[in-house]
């Protein structure tokens, strides 16, 4: 921003004259030339379509993880189950079975299941001893693979293990069996069998995980569907939301209204926020533009008229030269409210000191003849929130009207306002100095903004018009009084949190 000083010695509240500020550059591209939209922009998922797929993953995952720990743990209990079955099987032939004089195992009379009776019926016992051994009829004389190596009280649970008959599980079990040799008592050991097919178990298998499967996918889709209920349910706040956001755009309504969830307070405060800081700033530059061609009217007519009179050319050009530098000052104060960007809900912090240092090494150099000092209490973390523009605006006027009446002394103070908890705290800046101050019967005149620009420069400048229109657009209070430091003129800027 380019700042230009205009001093006057009878002038209390001129401050630095603000010129044209740039004009943004343009895109790239011809003028006017309208953004293409690629008609294969992939369309973005929906807040309700994403909700829906990331908990469908989640429930799929979830009952594919219980459904597979629930199928492990029913084959681990088949198992166990099996075992048991066999090893009574076991012990039923162990109780029964008994050894002749001639060392031939002699099998129980009656099998303790009929199916060790019927070929290939997927129940199989084997009886080995020392040099003898007995199958059941079941078996039809295939060797199964059985264990050789069982001490006497050993037991054994293996399978599934492949054999002629096809894919069993055993159970073994070594005992010591009495029986006369000879006459001789002694005990023979022996090694009992009993093997099961696997289709018996894979049977429960399959009939246990087709009802698992089954009621895990229909209670998926019942809770997918109460899972869609619930998020529409749950999104229908957005949903009012953006249908009041269709009304503003339509010009139905002002702004956001309505009674919102409080996670979306701050949302729907910021968009009502925004919204009214745009409508205000297209006032402001309507007004503006008012203002300036009002403002211009007078001094065009002074023009006129003394190019139709018989004034000399001296007086001519003397009045010329006034009305030139009148409608200078009236567009630079008007193209600097129009310029103003005015309170913003979303705008980053910038901060006062370095910006203050600036303006004052300035005005040094300036004023160097009245050696004035000017000292800073200014808080590190206070922050303006808005354009860096506005703040040199501010800073530059109530600095420059400070240094030209100081005696000596300006002292320029900033810190932060308002609730610590704040989204975003407040700022309060002011400026003092040790000048003749302002009686408080012309501070209300001194800050009216009349119809006509040139009541402004008369006596007054543009100054405080300038600071008092900007601190009104930030939504601001400015306030005129007495310093109680130094006694001069003190101006307060306050600028409220942000809750």
């Amino acid at each position: 921003m380019a700042i230009r000083a205009e001093w006057s010695s009878d002038d209390r509240s001129s401050g630095l004259a603000v010129g044209a500020r740039p004009a943004r550059s343009p895109p790239a591209g011809a003028p006017g030339e309208a953004r293409r939209v690629s008609p294969r922009r992939r369309r973005r998922l929906s807040l309700q379509a994403r909700s829906l797929l990331a908990s469908s993953f989640a429930l799929f995952a979830f009952l594919g993880l219980t459904g597979f720990a629930l199928d492990q743990a029913f084959y681990e209990s088949s198992l166990k189950e099996l075992s048991y079955r066999l090893r009574s099987h076991v012990y039923a032939y162990l109780k029964d079975t008994d050894i002749a004089v001639s060392g031939k195992i002699i099998p129980p009379e009656y099998p303790p299941d009929s199916r060790f009776d019927r070929p290939q019926s997927g129940l199989y016992a084997a009886i080995v001893g020392e040099g003898t051994q007995w199958s059941s009829p079941s078996s039809l004389g295939h060797k199964l693979p059985y264990v050789d190596t069982l001490k006497p009280g050993e037991e054994r649970f293996s399978g599934p293990v492949e054999t002629e008959l096809g894919t069993v599980y055993l159970y073994s079990i070594g005992v010591l069996l009495p029986w006369s040799d000879r006459g001789t008592p002694r005990e023979m050991q022996t090694r009992i069998h009993v093997a099961e097919h696997e289709s018996g178990i894979n049977a429960q298998l399959d009939v246990f995980r087709r009802t698992l499967w089954a009621w895990l996918i229909g209670l998926g889709i019942v809770l997918l569907l109460v899972d869609l209920l619930l998020l529409r349910w749950s999104l229908t706040p957005l949903r009012r939301v953006a249908s009041d956001l269709a009304r503003v755009e339509r010009g139905d309504h002002d702004h956001l209204e309505g009674s919102y969830p409080s996670e979306l307070d701050g949302l729907t405060r910021s968009v009502n926020d925004f919204i009214e800081s745009e409508r205000e700033q297209r006032a402001r530059y309507r007004h503006t533009l008012a203002d300036l061609a009002h403002s211009l009217k007078t001094p065009l007519a002074v023009l006129r008229s003394g190019l139709d009179g018989d004034d000399a050319d001296e007086q001519l050009r003397t009045s010329v030269a006034e009305q030139v530098r009148r409608m200078d000052e009236i567009v630079a104060y008007q193209l600097s409210r129009a310029a103003t960007a005015g309170h913003k809900t979303f705008a980053a912090g910038i901060g006062i000191e370095r910006c203050a240092e600036e303006i004052v090494r300035s005005l040094e150099k300036v004023h160097s003849d009245k050696q004035v000092l000017c000292e800073f209490e200014i808080d590190p973390e206070a922050r303006f929130y808005g354009e860096q523009g506005d703040l040199m605006e501010l800073l530059g006027n109530l600095l420059e009207n400070a240094f030209k009446w100081s005696q000596h002394r300006v002292l320029l103070t900033a810190h932060r306002v308002g609730p610590i908890g704040a989204r975003r705290r407040g700022l309060e800046i002011v400026v003092e100095d040790d000048g003749p101050g302002i009686p408080e019967d012309q501070v209300e005149r001194m800050l009216e903004r009349g119809q006509r620009g040139d009541e402004r420069v008369q006596g007054h400048g543009i100054g405080l018009a300038i600071v008092r229109d900007i601190v009104n657009a930030y939504r601001g209070e400015l306030v005129v009084g007495r310093s109680a430091v130094f006694g001069g003129a003190s101006f307060a800027l306050r600028f409220s949190a942000l809750a």
